[in-house]
């Protein structure tokens, strides 16, 4: 079966009017028909898939692999009563069974459902977790990582991320009750960073309360507000946040990842001394966890399909691959190049061009190939001409094709140079040829 991220050209445009403000570019459509003096084409935009939650597409693995409670049964008391020692764990009862998968399943329900580990029985010896989220595809995140957790939120934790498919692994955050004592860390929030900061990895301590506080259950890894730093408060100035994507490698890469791990170093004590009569009170346990992005297609691609247990990029703009980040074999007339975000709303798709279209034609490349009389290349392959002119490079004046023809000096009936119009015969002949041939 295949999940669609794209919605219907008509639905896209009805949620970017009602979802975004004016300042965005949505790009939620990588072309669309328009008529010029040569007939109806396709005028292309960089597009990119819908927003969406991700974590409905990934597998997720623990390390290590018995680490989950219930095999054998065992009986939990609560962190904060240690005399309320009646909560179950037992795998082979539905009911009383806490499986990874419940990190995952719809909220809301009563009661609360949500993965659990083992208790602490081996203290000192360190109760040591890993969960890794991974989605074999390219994904750039676009809200904050949410984790929430139904027994104390972790003492210390490490949020990871990676980029080359869980080969390496870079820090995302870290997070502890005393960032200098686990991590000899100054503390630190989000909102200590700034522009030039950003990339910074903090440790906080704002996420690691040890008690079960009825608003305190989640830790957050905070996306929005680090876009923000360029975009403003409310986000109303994404021109500015996707001026410095496209531009800054690096802030892109932040933003970006294949797979999350997250390294769960000590649980919830809710005191300075551990209870070592009462271990059962001690462990890790999960309801939720949100990861809100979008697969990468390097503004290629609108759409993005959950096919055969793996996520891939529907590309447009004659591209391919699973990021559409190659030209496909017949289209590769120059060299690939990712899309833009500028000039916004629309950007820039940057699309690949038949091999058959050589350096000549590319108009735009060159002085004598520039757009004439205020006209607009679009993506080196056709000039975007003003109303009162047309041609190739908009060299013709319209009231050429007019009964009586261009009259008077200010008629815009000058004749371009002999050498360009050499050369715009050579260009319409190769494009001629080049139709032909498709």
């Amino acid at each position: 079966m295949r999940f669609h991220f794209a919605l219907t050209l008509w639905t896209s445009v009805c949620q970017a009017v009602q979802h975004y403000p004016a300042a965005w570019g949505h790009y939620d459509l990588c072309k669309f028909q328009i008529y010029t003096e040569e007939g109806l084409t396709w005028d292309y935009m960089a597009c990119q898939p819908e927003a969406a939650d991700m974590t409905q597409y990934l597998k997720v693995t623990l390390d290590p692999p018995n680490i989950t409670c219930g095999d054998p049964p065992e009986t939990y008391c609560a962190l904060e009563n240690p005399y309320m020692c009646n909560n179950e764990c037992d795998a082979n009862t539905e009911e009383l069974a806490h499986p990874p998968k419940l990190m995952f399943d719809i909220e809301g329900r009563n009661p609360t459902t949500f993965w659990q580990s083992t208790s602490w029985q081996k203290y000192p010896k360190a109760l040591l977790v890993n969960i890794t989220l991974s989605w074999n595809k390219t994904i750039e995140l676009t809200d904050d990582i949410v984790l929430t957790f139904e027994s104390g939120r972790p003492e210390q934790m490490v949020l990871e991320k990676s980029l080359d498919y869980g080969r390496t692994w870079q820090p995302y955050q870290f997070y502890a009750t005393d960032c200098l004592d686990a991590f000899t860390m100054e503390p630190k929030t989000v909102q200590d960073l700034t522009q030039h900061t950003l990339l910074d990895i903090i440790c906080t301590e704002d996420y690691s309360r040890g008690y079960v506080w009825k608003y305190d259950k989640t830790v957050r890894f905070e996306i929005k507000d680090r876009f923000a730093l360029f975009a403003g408060p409310r986000l109303h100035n994404m021109a500015s946040l996707y001026g410095q994507l496209d531009t800054t490698k690096n802030l892109r890469d932040f933003f970006t990842i294949t797979d999350l791990r997250i390294r769960l170093l000590r649980p919830a004590t809710g005191a300075t001394m551990v209870d070592e009569d009462k271990l059962t009170r001690y462990f890790y346990a999960i309801s939720d966890i949100k990861v809100h992005g979008r697969c990468k297609c390097n503004l290629h691609a609108n759409s993005c399909v959950f096919d055969k247990e793996k996520l891939g990029c529907e590309c447009e703009h004659n591209t391919t691959g699973p990021d559409c980040g190659r030209c496909k074999k017949s289209y590769q007339g120059r060299a690939w190049s990712s899309g833009s975000y500028l000039p916004i709303p629309k950007g820039t798709a940057n699309i690949c061009i038949p091999n058959n279209i050589g350096p000549v034609t590319r108009v735009c490349d060159n002085e004598l190939l520039r757009c004439q009389n205020g006209g607009v290349c679009v993506n080196n392959v056709r000039c975007s001409c003003p109303s009162d002119y047309s041609g190739l490079l908009c060299e013709k004046s319209r009231c050429e094709a007019e009964l009586g023809g261009c009259r008077g000096p200010d008629s815009g009936a000058a004749l371009p140079p002999p050498p360009l119009r050499l050369l715009l015969l050579l260009l319409s002949s190769t494009l001629l040829g080049g139709a032909s041939a498709l």
